[in-house]
């Protein structure tokens, strides 16, 4: 099957979500949530934006309270830089920005696409903010 142009910008509006990352005195990041990654958590979440959180620090990692209760889904103990993942354990998202690996398996639910030296200055209780990308925001 081949997709037309309009056709295909739609099935990526329904699998990929475009966000900004708002973050205390620092400036905004982009990345997307993408749905066949881990589809319940992408849609807990998605429902529960804007998402405000205060970040806390581990080795190359940011992480932040969430309120989404959801077990493991398609879970990893692996990660690439730039993924944006939901920890079970801590009920947190985590954005890795470095080559750390997760302390405890994620789901994977994005990743970072724009601005990611950003998270290497959050300080440790710094405001974040994470919301939808309206579509008429969105670069083509």
């Amino acid at each position: 099957m081949i997709l037309t142009q309009p056709e295909e910008n739609k099935l990526a509006s329904l699998t990929r979500t475009p966000i900004k990352l708002i973050i205390e005195n620092l400036g905004e990041a982009e990345g997307e949530l993408i749905r066949f990654l881990a589809p319940l958590t992408v849609e807990a979440i998605l429902r529960k934006l804007p998402i405000e959180g205060r970040a806390a620090l581990w080795k190359e990692e940011i992480y932040f309270e969430i309120p989404i209760k959801m077990g493991a889904e398609k879970s990893t103990a692996t990660v690439k830089t730039g993924t944006i993942a939901y920890w079970p354990m801590g009920s947190a998202l985590c954005i890795f920005y470095g080559k750390t690996q997760p302390y405890s398996p994620v789901n994977i639910v994005g990743k970072i696409t724009k601005n990611l030296e950003l998270f290497k200055s959050v300080k440790s209780g710094a405001k974040i903010i994470v919301e939808k990308i309206q579509p008429s925001t969105v670069k083509q």
